[in-house]
């Protein structure tokens, strides 16, 4: 139950201590948004959507209900949102680099030399214009390298501009905001300057991304969940160093590419990531593209425990990041951003099945129906990669990094074989042949 405050509210993290439940005949839930989620809400079995006030256990809700609504919000033991109150600490540009760089230096001081070096999956990046002047230093050191601009809180690609004069900057900061067609929407908004990767890997001579999810369902202690689907995200023009003002050569957001010309929309311009995975395997070896992954993987975990110790860990809480990542030429991974509210619209029928698994088998986890026995390394199409520690694949306790047998519980991009159907759980199959601990799902 949800109720607004009343006088017996102590706050958001003083709860009073509730008797235990009876499970519940029913789920209800609220969804703000008209997309996937609220398709896969509607048909999850027992679950009741509410509108307008009624009371809700479970509600898929936008940032702007959390920060508006959060603080003045009783919620009973059992109710979980899909948002952390302070998310922003990790998905706000200009935070999250400050939170990366403390993170590094903490690491250096505790004389963790070798883990703070792998914080390096970060372009140079400055906040503007609180950093203007620190950012001319550095841009004077390599004149003539290109840069990107991105207003730290906006997404889908708005208000980026790549530039490669100080020139460029000097207009910006006198205009307010750029380019001219959004200038009214903000008129102060803060920026930040990155170098931009000019030697990205290309496919078919074309820029793209990788779009990954990640589901933390607790801070303190961190527990972390790897989706086994992505997509790579295709620019829909040739990549060149030559032209930096065309949007669709540099910016492989779906809501910019669907927008050019000979945009195709039954084509898309995306790859499933097992595509991807699979084609750099037969171009540079298993090896490599083992390791790639593996870098991937330190990307979402350093991010993760860079955040914390200032993240709110909210028990009725939980949030589904969308990773962005940029592979370069040398097959070294980026980490462009991460989404605190990643697309759940779907741009094709391809899309929307992925989209529906991902939504499903989070439900799964989440566990409103009180199913899982906690000790699960697999529900769905999820790995539990970090569980305040390393997960190991193999079974037991053997999960110390410092073992050299150890792997990783991440299996991203890798494709799922076919399990027979778990009567608890919907679409979601029984144990496979790897063993305890392991809900699998159907083949994708």
């Amino acid at each position: 139950r949800v109720s607004l405050q009343n006088s017996s509210y102590k706050g958001p993290y003083c709860y009073q201590k509730l008797k235990e439940r009876e499970p519940r005949a029913s789920i209800r839930f609220k969804c703000a948004l008209a997309n996937t989620i609220l398709d896969v809400l509607r048909q999850r079995p027992g679950w009741v959507e509410v509108k307008e006030e009624g009371e809700w256990d479970f509600y898929w809700c936008d940032v702007r209900w959390l920060q508006e609504n959060f603080d003045h919000t009783y919620m009973d033991e059992h109710v979980r949102i899909c948002h952390f109150r302070n998310h922003y600490e990790l998905t706000r540009k200009n935070y999250i680099v400050k939170n990366l760089k403390r993170f590094r230096k903490q690491l250096e001081r505790e004389g963790a030399k070798q883990e703070a070096a792998r914080c390096d999956f970060f372009p140079k990046t400055f906040e503007m214009p609180s950093e203007y002047h620190l950012f001319v230093e550095e841009f004077r050191k390599s004149p003539g390298i290109t840069w990107i601009m991105k207003p730290v809180a906006r997404s889908q690609g708005r208000g980026i501009f790549l530039f490669r004069k100080l020139k460029d900057i000097i207009d910006w900061r006198k205009d307010g905001a750029r380019p001219d067609d959004q200038r009214d929407e903000i008129q102060v908004e803060n920026y930040v300057a990155q170098r931009y990767i000019e030697n990205p890997y290309l496919i078919g001579g074309r820029k793209f991304d990788l779009r990954v999810y990640v589901l933390v369902t607790s801070y303190i202690p961190l527990k972390a969940w790897l989706y086994r689907d992505g997509f790579a995200r295709f620019s829909n023009t040739r990549f060149t160093l030559n032209c930096i003002d065309d949007q669709y050569v540099h910016l492989t957001n779906v809501a910019v590419q669907k927008t050019a010309p000979d945009y195709d929309p039954e084509k898309g311009c995306k790859w499933m990531i097992q595509q991807f995975r699979l084609y750099l395997t037969a171009k540079h070896g298993a090896e490599v593209v083992e390791l790639l992954f593996a870098e991937m993987d330190n990307i979402f975990i350093k991010t993760l425990q860079s955040v914390q110790k200032v993240i709110i860990s909210d028990k009725h809480c939980f949030e589904l990041y969308g990773y962005d990542i940029l592979v370069d030429q040398d097959l070294k991974p980026w980490l462009l951003e991460v989404n605190a509210s990643p697309s759940l619209t779907a741009s094709s029928q391809e899309d929307y099945k992925l989209k529906s698994r991902l939504l499903e088998d989070t439900l799964h986890i989440v566990d409103m129906e009180a199913r899982l026995t906690g000790k699960e390394k697999r529900v769905g199409g999820f790995d539990l990669m970090w569980n305040d520690g390393p997960v190991s694949r193999a079974d037991g306790n053997v999960d110390s990094p410092g073992n050299g047998s150890f792997m990783a519980n991440t299996h991203l991009g890798i494709w799922t074989q076919t399990r027979e159907s778990h009567p608890g759980l919907s679409r979601v199959g029984r144990l496979g042949p790897r063993g305890k601990g392991e809900l699998g799902r159907g083949a994708i």
